[in-house]
Formats: C-alpha cells, sequence, structure tokens
C-alpha cells in the first residue's frame, strides 16, 4: 500500500467560480464552506479564501478559487468514483505549481486503484 493521499493543484490566472463548480459533480456529497471576512483585515485575496469540499467514497476534495487539495484520510485503494473525481479535479486545476515561476512543483503521491470485481 503507498502512503496517505494528499496532493495540491492550482489553477493560475482565472478563479474558479464555486457557486458554479457544485453543478459540475453531480451524485457527489458538496459543501461550501464561508469563511468569515473583517472589513479591517488586511488580506491579500482574502474573498478567495472560500471553498466546496467534494466527497467521494475514499477521496476528498478541497476546492478554493485558485487551490485544490485532495485527501485521503485512510490509505485505502480508490474506487471507481474516487477516480472520477480525482479527474474532475484535474480538469479544473491544470497545475502543479502556484505560480508560472520554476519552483515550488508538486509531484503526485503514487495510488492504488480498486480492482474491479468479476
Amino acid at each position: 500500500m503507498t502512503s496517505t493521499y494528499n496532493y495540491v493543484r492550482f489553477r493560475w490566472w482565472n478563479p474558479l467560480d464555486l457557486d458554479k463548480v457544485v453543478e459540475e459533480f453531480p451524485g457527489f456529497k458538496t459543501k461550501k464552506v464561508t469563511y468569515p471576512r473583517n472589513k479591517a483585515e488586511l488580506a491579500i485575496q482574502r474573498d478567495a479564501r472560500d471553498e466546496v469540499v467534494v466527497e467521494a467514497d475514499t477521496l476528498k476534495a478541497f476546492l478554493s478559487p485558485f487551490r485544490a487539495v485532495l485527501n485521503q484520510k485512510e490509505d485505502k485503494p480508490f474506487t471507481a468514483r474516487d477516480m472520477d473525481l480525482r479527474e474532475r479535479v484535474m480538469k479544473f486545476y491544470s497545475r502543479s505549481s502556484p505560480t508560472p515561476f520554476p519552483w515550488e512543483f508538486s509531484s503526485e503521491p503514487s495510488f492504488e486503484k480498486e480492482k474491479p470485481e468479476g
């Protein structure tokens, strides 16, 4: 078995519309998380900290306007639904680094797929 799966993907220029992205995950459990704001706070992109959490069988995706975190709490083979979630997230977040500059690249950890019955 591989180690627990944690992987981060990015968008560079166009933020993801969190209200619309929920529609792209039919059949998955989705939840929008809106974090509190304060007019006096000084924070870059304070309006970009909200997330949509999408859950498959063993895989969870935390989607923000510019970053996706894929997480598997327990070390288990990915199910067909987990693979579907992973592929959909990769479609929206096509980059493995937070910027176009040539540093801070992340590589996807290895994982196993569930064997189909039959």
